[in-house]
């Protein structure tokens, strides 16, 4: 670039400048010396706040650098707390909306709060661009604390939280950066599916996040990269050269210490910050500020159950003989003359948000899971699908949960004539020592039987089930845990019918 006068060559960007910039964002000229043309204009155009507070431009760290060279139309990056990453990809999203005619960039963040906070960044770039191009080129025609629109280049920059349930809706999105997707409330996967729905096939997709438990939305995108075509990028905390504290002295490294110095380089300024920080994070260190790859995602959830007998199960499960509903209903294996089956159903209240209801198809002889139903089903139409299942598996003894929408399931069954009956009252009463039991009859199946069990879905979540620092156990954020509650409520209702005249 030329410059003009007294002015520096940014002075001379006009909007046909900017479109030529645009189409050679991703190419690294020789005279940039390997870097990308996006990497030069952001240390150029763009301005961030420094972790002390002053205004700087943004030249890329070690991990941005390295996300800029390997980076791909779709991409999921797992990282340490605050490496840049969420930085360095709003940065390269603003270029590509202020280069890139008719851009609509969309961002989406685990909160509200979250959203405004990574905006501030981006209206910190808008304000922060050089006087001609503001006033010119780049004039915003409407800038709010969700929203800068640049009418000359008909393009826009959004940002909305995941719990947004109309995020994305009736938008073309050309560059999504998903935030913190580990974190994002409610069912994750069908946020991201619609989101993904929004975007054309050529364009640019980055999720990131620290991790969050060995299941849910984020852990699936990350395991299933690359059948999925998808960038994956691990950044680990020492990528970030400020994470380093004072010597500790070399006589007093244990061996995993050693270890880390010698595969990665670390230095003992270094292996003192590490210190420092199991100090402070204890158990929580390899979530927050990950190593590895496998391992943070293991450490960073309670799971109730036995992670590697799960795992085991998943790369061994049989072939679904039929799927029904749309894949709601889902059949391993089919009834048997002679033999006698359980449907353990926890019902749900219906509609199309909150809780699924489940039922599952469960051999009373052997446990053998042979079909499994999770749908927003409404207690009548519940009660409908259980009841042909019921009929369908030999006459099989149906068990309903009677808490809460149960009763409505129970009071639907036309006079069935095989409900089970708990204490003299229709239904299985599930009760805070009951529930414990039942997960207990669970686990315990999943590492001596795991050959009866069928479903992903069920194992997955499993997977999210994890127990709580006030004692609970449940679903972590993002997960289910219906499929969990029914295989459970059948194992334990079976415990008590096997043996019978049934």
């Amino acid at each position: 670039m030329r410059r003009n006068g007294k002015h520096s060559w940014t002075a001379a960007l006009d909007r046909d400048e900017l479109i030529k910039l645009g189409r050679v964002l991703e190419e690294r000229p020789a005279m940039l010396a390997g870097r990308s043309t996006a990497e030069f204009l952001a240390e150029a155009l763009l301005r961030v706040r420094s972790r002390h507070g002053e205004i700087v431009p943004l030249v890329a760290n070690r991990a941005q650098a390295e996300f800029e060279r390997r980076r791909g139309n779709a991409n999921v990056v797992l990282k340490a707390r605050q490496m840049g990453i969420s930085t360095w990809v709003a940065g390269r999203f603003f270029l590509k909306t202020i280069t890139q005619p008719g851009t609509l960039t969309l961002q989406v963040a685990h909160t509200q709060e979250a959203a405004e906070a990574i905006f501030k960044m981006v209206h910190r770039f808008a304000a922060m661009l050089p006087e001609p191009l503001r006033g010119g080129a780049l004039k915003t025609r409407r800038a709010n604390v969700r929203q800068i629109v640049f009418s000359k280049l008909d393009s826009e920059f959004r940002v909305v939280s995941a719990g947004d349930e109309n995020a994305g809706r009736g938008l073309t999105v050309r560059n999504l950066h998903c935030s913190e997707v580990a974190r994002w409330p409610g069912d994750a996967a069908a946020v991201l599916q619609g989101l993904r729905a929004a975007m054309p096939p050529d364009g640019e997709l980055v999720m990131e996040s620290t991790p969050r438990g060995a299941s849910g939305c984020f852990w699936q995108e990350w395991q299933e990269a690359e059948a999925a075509g998808t960038v994956r990028h691990f950044f680990p905390w020492w990528w970030e050269r400020s994470y380093t504290a004072l010597d500790v002295d070399e006589s007093t490294l244990t061996e995993a210490e050693q270890a880390l110095m010698e595969t990665h380089g670390l230095t003992l300024g270094q292996i003192g910050f590490r210190r420092r920080l199991q100090a402070s994070f204890r158990g929580m260190t390899k979530q927050e500020y990950a190593e590895d790859a496998t391992e943070c995602f293991l450490a960073s959830g309670n799971c109730l159950f036995e992670v590697a007998a799960i795992d085991k199960r998943i790369k061994e499960l049989p072939l679904k003989i039929a799927e029904r509903m749309g894949g709601r209903l889902q059949v391993w294996y089919p009834p048997l003359p002679g033999k006698k089956y359980v449907v353990a159903v926890d019902p749900a209240g219906g509609g199309t948000e909150g809780d699924f209801a489940a039922a599952q198809v469960l051999d009373i002889e052997t446990g053998l899971q042979c079909a499994e139903l999770q749908a927003h089903l409404r207690p009548l139409e519940m009660a409908e699908e259980s009841r042909k299942l019921a009929m369908e598996y030999n006459q099989g003894w149906l068990v309903i949960e009677r808490n809460n929408h149960g009763a409505g399931v129970l009071a639907h069954l036309g006079g069935y004539a095989k409900v089970f009956h708990q204490n003299g009252a229709e239904g299985w009463l599930t009760t805070s020592s009951s529930r414990m039991r039942m997960l207990s009859v669970l686990g315990a199946a999943l590492v001596e039987e795991p050959e009866i069990f069928s479903s992903e879905r069920l194992l997955k979540e499993c997977r999210g089930f994890v127990r709580l620092a006030n004692g609970r156990t449940e679903a972590q954020v993002g997960s289910h845990d219906d499929c969990v509650l029914a295989m459970a409520i059948g194992l334990a209702a079976r415990e008590q019918l096997r043996g019978k005249n049934c």
